[in-house]
Formats: C-alpha cells, sequence, structure tokens
C-alpha cells in the first residue's frame, strides 16, 4: 500500500502538535507562578488580600503574625478578626 503525501502531512501535523502539548506541561514552576501573579483579579487572577505564596520571606512573615494573632485573646483580636454578618442575621 502506497503512502501518500497526504499521509505524510497529516502524520507531521499530528507528531508537531503532540510536541506543543508536551512542550506546555514542562513550563518551568517559577515562570508559571510570576506569570500568573501578573494576571488582574477581574480576569481571574489572585485577589488582592490573598496571602503570600510558601517559601517567601513574606510568607514566614504572615505566618508568625497569623500565629500571634491566633494566641491573642478573642477580645483584643480587634474587628478584623471578626466574622461578616451573613445575609440571614441581618433578615432576622
Amino acid at each position: 500500500m502506497p503512502t501518500s503525501a497526504r499521509h505524510i502531512v497529516t502524520i507531521i501535523t499530528v507528531a508537531l502538535a503532540g510536541c506543543g502539548m508536551v512542550g506546555c506541561g514542562t513550563i518551568n514552576e517559577k515562570l508559571a507562578a510570576g506569570v500568573s501573579d501578573a494576571i488582574p483579579a477581574a480576569i481571574g487572577g489572585m485577589p488582592a488580600d490573598a496571602p503570600p505564596r510558601p517559601g517567601t520571606a513574606k510568607y514566614d512573615e504572615y505566618m508568625r503574625e497569623r500565629e500571634r494573632k491566633r494566641l491573642l485573646p478573642a477580645s483584643e483580636r480587634g474587628e478584623e478578626a471578626k466574622p461578616a454578618p451573613s445575609s440571614q442575621d441581618a433578615a432576622r
């Protein structure tokens, strides 16, 4: 059975598409993290109040502050630690 040029072109196209998909899966982890930080929150990026990423100096500082607040009595934690009232509470 002879191989036609159309078959060869189809095989090459599928092979190139497969190689392209493999390349997408091997993007450097740090590059992907940096790019995702640049996406605005309005289109699915990280919100402004999201905690810092693990492994950074800011993350260690954030965890120390969180632990410090956890050890404080509830009366001394301040307003930011209180949960927001839900819509069901307002209806009562």
